[in-house]
């Protein structure tokens, strides 16, 4: 079982940036598969960037080029650097973490393919 702590949520105005961070505690980071995720208010939870047990990653295409997803297996941490921001990114953002790989970027930027979720950090972005 793995836990999970997000960091880093706040206020920016457009165009600005903020790095999210997400500490894992538990046994075996390593073989999971990461991702975090974003639900506005009275939108479902969607998947933003991901990133495979062997480091492939993918970002949904909202994202792609703006965002960039790491991770260190030797701090169980998870990271993500978003710059460019919009007010369209304004959401609270959450951390996920499935047991083992997952196969493809639907499956990877799927809500329902991970077992184990933080509480989450907000993110608002103002014009």
């Amino acid at each position: 079982q793995l836990q999970l702590v997000e960091a880093g949520g706040g206020s920016v105005q457009a165009g600005g940036s903020l790095t999210l961070s997400c500490a894992a505690s538990g046994y075996g980071y390593s073989r999971y598969s990461m991702a975090w995720f974003r639900q506005a208010p009275g939108k479902a939870r969607e998947g933003v960037a991901a990133i495979r047990v062997g480091g492939r990653i993918y970002y949904a295409d909202s994202v792609e080029g703006r965002f960039i997803i790491s991770r260190d297996n030797a701090k169980n941490t998870l990271d993500l650097h978003m710059n460019r921001l919009n007010p369209e990114d304004t959401a609270m953002y959450y951390c996920a973490a499935r047991v083992y790989d997952c196969y493809s970027q639907s499956s990877c930027l799927s809500r329902a393919t991970y077992d184990y979720w933080g509480q989450g950090t907000q993110v608002t972005v103002s014009a």
